[in-house]
């Protein structure tokens, strides 16, 4: 239970605060502080802006990269997911449930485990073919977190994805150029319709504006695709680590 020890002396703006453990024969139970708007999994079922999905997503890369960069030792989260998101009162997010987190040295490259660890949808593909956990594990797991973010689907579904998930589905589209198709329509503006010639001047402009704004918007989806791409890449060593991932998500909202 080491772990648990170290987990409980950490605090974080976007980590679950871990408040006691226990441990009966095989049973475990963590006790975290009580989050109001439950997890991101629920969440999703609702209406976000792009705002609010973007504040979740660098919320959570926060609190992944405060994980494996700031903690001595590092820690290895191993099952990162929607349902692992928490969302606090001011809907900050906060990564929780750590009963499979496993404790590294920053000398070592990887954590040789007896079983695999995850949830199907999240597990990245080298988990599959070696039991060795890795902080770039964790990488991809949030990359389909963020997936789940932009698109609105879930990571698994055979109704939209066939004998795929979420991942193969994204990369499959954006190699045909489908880059937006891949967007949840609830976040893609509607086109002003109708004839702008029975418009004023100032309502026109207006309207004009909005398409501009709009059409930015859109571009920074683009980018932020872009960037979830590199987190769930096949090979371990194109991925980002979580400190680059934290700066990109930074950046795009600057730049926004």
């Amino acid at each position: 239970m080491a772990e648990m020890e170290t987990l409980g002396k950490i605090k974080h703006r976007n980590l679950v605060p871990l408040l006691g453990y226990c441990k009966v024969g095989e049973e475990r139970l963590l006790v975290y502080e009580y989050m109001p708007f439950g997890s991101l999994e629920e969440v999703l079922a609702d209406v976000l802006t792009w705002e609010e999905r973007k504040k979740i997503a660098r919320g959570a890369a926060k609190g992944l990269c405060f994980l494996h960069h700031n903690c001595i030792p590092h820690i290895i989260h191993r099952d990162m997911k929607s349902s692992n998101v928490l969302l606090d009162k001011e809907m900050e997010a906060r990564v929780s449930d750590f009963g499979m987190a496993r404790l590294i040295s920053a000398l070592d490259t990887h954590l040789s485990v007896s079983t695999l660890a995850g949830t199907p949808g999240y597990v990245p593909p080298e988990y599959y073919q070696s039991f060795r956990c890795t902080a770039k594990g964790d990488v991809y797991s949030l990359g389909v977190v963020l997936l789940e973010l932009v698109t609105g689907k879930r990571p698994t579904d055979k109704e939209d994805f066939g004998d795929t998930n979420l991942v193969g589905w994204v990369k499959m589209m954006v190699r045909q150029g489908k880059q937006i198709e891949v967007i949840d329509p609830d976040l893609l503006p509607t086109q002003v319709r109708g004839s702008k010639d029975n418009h004023d001047h100032q309502q026109q402009q207006e309207e004009e504006d909005e398409e501009k704004e709009a059409g930015e918007e859109v571009k920074e989806m683009v980018r932020y695709l872009e960037i979830t791409l590199q987190c769930v890449d096949d090979f371990p060593s194109k991925r980002p680590n979580m400190l680059q991932v934290v700066a990109m998500l930074r950046e795009l909202n600057i730049t926004s």
